[in-house]
């Protein structure tokens, strides 16, 4: 049986949260009942054949609700973010395998660089006060979601690429002075290992989104490949179904 529904949902809130960043807020009861933080959509966008990948940003079952912050990328995210409020949007959701909290009384790091901050924010709200966050971004500008982590009791640590928000610097030069039990990352694809690095030489846990370009969404297509370690060896599997978390060990993580 299948994991996810396809449906047609009204989006409640819109709203640019940084420029070519939009946040929507979509009405999805089934969905919101079923989605864990890490997941992701498959958003139809007109005029174009293949869906549109954004992940869970916020989880709200009681109000029957899924956010979405997404980036503008190209032409589907751009006619993506021309829908406006009160339309109706076709999703396949929720789709992947998300982070698991565990034991939410650990201290939790959430590491994330610029667009892949959002999908840190639904794994963060059940730690409240006992995770941190630390994201970095390109700039001022691009600095989001900040007061939602600290609105759920969560530190703040923000590093930019200028140095106008924050430390100048990377995710990694954030963690100075930070005690953690468990990390949950998201991010380009050398911070993720940078990241893990460090949980490894702590000896703490870590768990990471990866971003890879999708296709089907739902492991037909075999398009989003990642390279793997197993117990018989190295072998490739697909973000879209075996992700896009994975526990940062399993990672073969090349170039």
């Amino acid at each position: 049986m299948k994991a996810y529904d396809v449906f047609d949902g009204p989006i409640l809130k819109k709203s640019e949260i940084a420029p070519g960043v939009f946040d929507l807020t979509v009405l999805c009861p089934t969905a919101a009942r079923t989605a864990r933080p890490g997941q992701f959509a498959l958003f139809r966008v007109p005029g174009k054949t293949l869906r549109r990948p954004i992940s869970v940003c916020g989880i709200a079952p009681e109000a029957g609700t899924l956010r979405f912050v997404f980036e503008v990328r190209g032409d589907g995210t751009r006619r993506l973010s021309g829908f406006r409020e009160g339309e109706t949007v076709n999703l396949l959701a929720p789709l992947g395998n998300g982070f698991e909290p565990g034991d939410t009384s650990r201290r939790a790091l959430l590491a994330g660089g610029g667009i892949g901050v959002p999908p840190l924010l639904a794994a963060a709200a059940p730690f409240g006060k006992n995770a941190v966050l630390a994201a970095g971004f390109r700039n001022r500008d691009a600095v989001i979601l900040k007061d939602d982590f600290e609105a759920l009791g969560c530190g703040t640590r923000i590093a930019t690429d200028d140095g106008s928000f924050g430390r100048r610097g990377l995710v990694t030069e954030l963690l100075d002075g930070l005690s953690f039990d468990v990390v949950f990352a998201c991010g380009p694809k050398p911070m993720l290992r940078a990241v893990a690095a460090a949980a490894k030489s702590r000896g703490v846990p870590c768990q990471v989104s990866m971003e890879e370009r999708m296709a089907c969404g739902i492991g037909a297509c075999l398009g989003c490949a990642v390279k793997l370690r197993g117990e018989s060896g190295t072998y490739y599997g697909q973000v879209c179904r075996d992700g896009p978390v994975f526990d940062a060990e399993t990672i073969v993580w090349e170039g």
